[in-house]
């Protein structure tokens, strides 16, 4: 008898049941727009839930900026002592990172993961750098962060407030995050907050609203963050599906495929793709399926693809195998691709007999799976291009 394999099974109603309840994580990082949001609170309350469950949880760092909302939130839990620091004349506090290793709680709570230490409290630069050698030591870590403070759009938001954004962290540090939640607040409301005083000093607030905090500037950093977490989201159910090995498309979001090899007028096809993409606000995959038979000529002519799919900002992606068609679809599969864009065969009717249809195959084979097909008229180059392409 041969052993069972279970790569492909399904997965019962007992198992599913199971997997929906998971643990919180190691490290869980709640994220906002903007300052007032709500992060610390937020991040205190679940610190006081899994106090009240039993779980060893201590206050790391935390800056109240005399909000005496947050400064109640933080009552009840243990606080680690933190460390004094003279700098430049000027005594200033610090989280203490040894300290909180040593004390080797379950879980520690760390405010403002993007700050930058004081010089000489202690051997890393970033508190970011602080979380991941407390995470390395086996502590749990629930942190915060404003989306302005990520490497990948600091610079938009430089450019679209004004203001410069000295903290930064890594994309990757927050995308390691076990949990990524987002903490949101209208524009609005959180303009009210700030002229009611509960974000900034009375002093500054005038400025904030004028500036930072007007209602252009707070929508868009809103948008920014949806955005970064939906992407987020995104990519963890891509793995949950694979992992599932799922064959069905979910189509959460769209996501469109377009094939492509160096027959003449493939350009085309690609930036009708890309229109498409924009249209619906989706992500463009650009897929290329190497056969046997590629010839030299026709890495010339995917070369300049390739520098067209980075100019659309498009994923590009190159397979191997003869089976096109079945190359083809297990990448739609496997990526969760919505729609998929397909310049029209130039194959003989005597090619496509003996040979088969690309086309037709792929048609067929999305059919099964709910994916939708579009086919591209490839658009004919003048005579002249011909012949360049042709060597004529």
């Amino acid at each position: 008898m041969t052993p069972r394999d279970d790569t492909h099974r399904a997965v019962t109603p007992d198992e599913d049941a199971t997997e929906s309840v998971e643990p919180t994580g190691r490290f869980r990082i709640y994220i906002g727009a903007a300052a007032g949001v709500g992060k610390t609170v937020a991040m205190l309350d679940e610190g006081k839930r899994r106090f009240e469950r039993g779980t060893d949880v201590v206050i790391g760092f935390v800056e109240p900026h005399s909000r005496p909302f947050t400064a109640r939130a933080a009552e009840g839990l243990e606080v680690i002592p933190r460390r004094r620091v003279e700098y430049r004349g000027t005594s200033f506090e610090e989280m203490d990172t040894d300290a909180v290793i040593a004390r080797r709680p379950a879980v520690a709570l760390v405010d403002e993961l993007a700050h930058t230490n004081v010089p000489g409290s202690g051997p890393h630069e970033k508190r970011w750098q602080d979380v991941l050698q407390i995470l390395e030591s086996g502590i749990a870590v629930i942190s915060t962060v404003n989306v302005q403070h990520l490497e990948s759009i600091a610079d938009v938001v430089e450019r679209m407030t004004g203001t410069k954004v000295r903290e930064r962290v890594p994309d990757w540090v927050v995308r390691s995050a076990s949990q990524l939640e987002l903490i949101d607040s209208s524009p609005e409301q959180l303009r009210r907050r700030m002229a009611h005083g509960n974000i900034y000093p009375q002093d500054k607030v005038q400025s904030a609203l004028t500036h930072f905090f007007r209602t252009d500037n707070l929508t868009a950093l809103r948008e920014l963050a949806l955005r970064f977490v939906a992407d987020e989201t995104d990519e963890t159910l891509l793995e949950r599906l694979r992992a599932r090995h799922l064959h069905d498309v979910w189509d959460v979001n769209e996501r469109i495929m377009v094939a492509v090899d160096a027959t003449a007028g493939t350009a085309a096809v690609m930036r009708r793709a890309a229109r498409l993409a924009a249209r619906a606000r989706g992500e463009l995959h650009v897929v290329h399926v190497a056969s046997s038979e590629q010839s030299r000529r026709d890495e010339h002519g995917l070369e300049e693809l390739r520098a067209l799919a980075r100019d659309l900002d498009a994923d590009w992606s190159e397979l191997a195998g003869d089976d096109a068609a079945r190359a083809l679809m297990d990448y739609a599969i496997a990526n969760q691709i919505t729609q998929i864009v397909l310049g029209s065969s130039r194959r003989s009717r005597l090619e496509e007999l003996t040979r088969g249809s690309i086309v037709s195959k792929v048609i067929r084979l999305a059919s099964d799976v709910d994916v939708d097909v579009h086919v591209i008229a490839r658009r004919n180059l003048p005579m002249r291009l011909l012949e360049a392409e042709s060597g004529g």
